[in-house]
């Protein structure tokens, strides 16, 4: 090619292998996790993040910030939901108080795993259930019946504003097949 040279050819890959490693989101989010958000986003306590497109946003709720619901897989009897919480800045409790909260949904005879790390410079903690969902509704949280085979994924990150609480719940199967949507839409998080 002419005018072409090795340092020109040098600079374009430094930039490729540069854009390529941008693409990765911190928490180590894979590029075909990432690439299953859509251009839709949420906003929240001065943090936003990116919706997965698969994910239908639903209309206001009380107490939410934004609910997504999530197709259901073959052979579910329902679809999943993922509701967004932010009460106020120093509202809701605490990060464990709300796990312990969620547990408490469940029947369950395994260990919910729980970890930590950072997004955007925010603390994040993770929570996975598996169980009989008790299914709480109403005001005073009460259960409308045991749902079989369920599982919870939970983020709650301390944003600038408060804590924003991430509940993805619903049939086993569907919660799977989302679970990889769910952390991409963590690892978007970010600071307005």
């Amino acid at each position: 090619m002419k005018g072409w040279t090795r340092g020109a050819g040098l600079a374009i890959m430094i930039a490729v292998l540069v854009l390529a490693g941008c693409n990765k989101k911190q928490g180590g989010e894979s590029g075909a996790n990432m690439a299953s958000l859509g251009s839709g986003t949420g906003s929240a306590a001065g943090t936003r993040w990116a919706v997965p497109k698969r994910w239908v946003p639903q209309g206001e709720r009380p107490m939410r910030a934004a609910t997504y619901a999530i197709p259901e897989e073959e052979g579910d009897p329902e679809k999943g939901e993922c509701a967004v919480f932010y009460f106020g800045s120093g509202q809701g409790g605490d990060v464990q108080s709300n796990i312990n909260r969620w547990i408490g949904q469940f029947e369950t005879s395994g260990v919910p795993a729980q970890s930590e790390r950072e997004v955007s410079g925010m603390k994040l903690t993770l929570v996975q259930i598996a169980g009989a969902y008790l299914a709480p509704a109403g005001p005073m949280m009460q259960s409308t019946g045991k749902k079989e085979n369920y599982r919870l994924l939970g983020a709650i990150v301390e944003a600038p504003e408060g804590l924003v609480f991430f509940k993805l719940v619903g049939p086993a199967r569907t919660i799977t097949a989302a679970e990889g949507e769910f952390h991409a839409m963590i690892a978007s998080l970010a600071k307005l």
